[in-house]
């Protein structure tokens, strides 16, 4: 049985489709209702499981042999206290979701020191481990949707500052490896694109796409930190921040072959991302769920 948490999100739909139809699959979700229609054509089972309700994730964990854990709150001990019901129900091995950023010595923000924290207690919990350090989600970008649709205009910081953003299929394919394959084990690995793109790169692509002419206008850090306070609170609103200040000096830019070593195919370009998700930037679509995922 594998068991896989934030199933709702975007890498983690991908990996419950990824993986093979002959394994059995449970999808663990505070609210079931949103899990329903997002995985036409699977056999998975959804229970109800919560971070901060121990006997929920006793239930969810029973029978489990490996996990694809996925926590996002940076408060809390949502991570450890996942890692001892999973102990405590015998389960084999976990592969986390993590942040490249915990790689880079000059990365102190809230977000980054959390994931680092929750690196040593999934290495020190006495389960067998992988961990995955992806770059930003290229899907980050469709948070440009709605202005593209209606001013043709993306808006971002720092808009030529590189960042080797990847496909969040290409993450999914290397989690369902990890979870499948018993090489992975004690392996963390750091996944990007196929290389290092600006804002004002993603945007020139998407105009070719689309067809038409967009404008790209750079923020401001003020009116960057006022757009993101709509969505963030303060703490981590100034660890986005922080993390777009290291991007703007290239601490970002490092291409990684680790997709295509793992999986034996090159990662994914930004410009077959776009080209399959094409509709959204022409069709009306709710972003309302857009988070940025990963730094």
């Amino acid at each position: 049985m594998i068991l896989v948490t934030g199933a709702t999100g975007t890498v983690g739909r991908e990996v419950v489709r990824g993986l093979p139809a002959d394994l059995r699959v449970r999808v663990m979700t505070r609210d079931p209702a949103k899990a329903v229609g997002l995985f036409r054509g699977v056999e998975a089972e959804v229970v109800v499981g919560d971070y901060t309700d121990p006997p929920s994730l006793a239930r969810a964990l029973q029978g489990v042999r490996t996990a694809f854990l996925v926590t996002t709150r940076v408060d809390g001990d949502d991570d450890a206290r996942f890692l001892s019901a999973a102990r405590a129900a015998g389960v084999r091995r976990v592969v986390k979701l993590s942040a490249a950023a915990v790689l880079d010595p000059g990365a102190d923000d809230l977000i980054t020191r959390r994931q680092r924290a929750n690196e040593d207690l999934l290495r020190g919990c006495g389960l067998q481990w992988t961990l995955l350090r992806p770059r930003a989600f290229m899907s980050n970008s469709l948070s440009w949707a709605a202005p593209i649709r209606k001013e043709r205009t993306v808006r971002a910081l720092y808009g030529t500052s590189p960042n080797a953003c990847v496909d969040p299929r290409d993450i999914a394919e290397v989690a369902v490896r990890a979870l499948t394959e018993e090489s992975h084990a004690g392996h963390a690995y750091t996944l990007t694109g196929p290389r290092a793109l600006t804002a004002v790169d993603q945007t020139r692509e998407l105009g070719r796409l689309l067809g038409i002419s967009l404008r790209f206008e750079e923020l401001a850090p003020d009116e960057a930190r006022a757009a993101l306070s709509g969505r963030w609170p303060p703490p981590v609103v100034e660890a986005l921040l922080a993390s777009a200040e290291r991007q703007k000096v290239g601490a970002k830019a490092r291409v990684e072959d680790t997709v295509e070593m793992v999986t034996g195919r090159q990662a994914r370009s930004f410009r077959r991302w776009a080209q399959d998700h094409i509709e959204a930037f022409t069709a009306a679509a709710d972003e309302s769920g857009t988070r940025q995922e990963a730094v």
